[in-house]
C-alpha cells in the first residue's frame, strides 16, 4: 500500500516547515501541506487569547484547552479525509502533550496509514533559529525541543542540526518513494 500521509512532528524552530517545502519540491507527484501554525492562525483571535483555547506565555510555555481541543479535533479529521479522497498530504506538527497527540491523530486517522517522521534539533540550535525568525515567544524552541518526541514512535528520525532542510527531505522522500536513495 502506497503511504499518502507524512507527519513530521519536532518542537519550534526545529526546521520542519522548511523540510516541508524541499519535499514538495523533491517529490515525483504533488502532495498538499497542511501545518500547525496555520491551524492555530485560522483561530478566532480570542481563542488565541484564552484559558480554553491557546496561550503562549512569556517564557515560550503553550498550553491549550478545551475549545482548543476540540477544534484541533476536527482540523485533523478533516486533514484524515482529504488523504481519504486521495490527496497525498505532510503534516508539520509540534506535539505538545507527546504521546498523547500520536494517539489524538491515530484517532482521526483510522485506518490511514502515514509515515510518522521525528524531526530534531539541538535545542540551543533551535533557538538560535527562534531568534532569528523574530515570530516566536523566547524560550519556545528550548521548551519543546525534548518534550514533543516523549513516548513518540516513528518510522524515520532526521536531525536538523547539523543537515540541511533538502538532505532531510531527500531522506523522507526516499522512504515514501522506496528508492533508497
Amino acid at each position: 500500500m502506497t503511504t499518502r500521509m507524512t507527519i513530521l512532528n519536532g518542537g519550534s524552530s526545529s526546521g520542519k516547515s522548511g523540510i516541508v517545502r524541499c519535499l514538495q519540491a523533491v517529490l515525483p507527484d504533488p502532495w498538499l501541506a497542511f501545518g500547525c501554525d496555520a491551524f492555530v492562525d485560522a483561530l478566532p483571535a480570542r481563542t488565541r487569547a484564552a484559558d480554553e483555547g491557546i496561550t503562549i506565555g512569556t517564557g515560550g510555555e503553550v498550553s491549550i484547552g478545551e475549545d482548543f481541543l476540540t477544534l484541533e479535533a476536527a482540523w485533523r479529521q478533516g486533514v484524515a479525509e482529504t488523504v481519504r479522497a486521495g490527496a497525498r498530504v505532510i503534516v508539520d506538527d509540534v506535539f505538545l502533550g507527546g504521546a498523547a497527540s500520536q494517539q489524538r491523530w491515530l484517532k482521526a486517522l483510522g485506518d490511514v496509514s502515514a509515515l510518522w517522521v521525528g524531526v530534531r534539533c539541538d535545542s540551543a540550535v533551535a533557538a538560535g533559529r527562534e531568534v532569528a525568525r523574530g515570530d516566536r515567544a523566547p524560550g519556545m524552541a528550548a521548551a519543546q525541543a525534548h518534550v514533543v518526541h516523549q513516548g513518540v514512535r516513528y518510522d524515520l528520525e532526521v536531525d536538523t542540526t547539523r543537515a540541511e532542510s533538502m538532505e532531510c527531505a531527500r531522506t523522507i522522500a526516499a522512504r515514501l518513494t522506496g528508492s533508497g536513495t
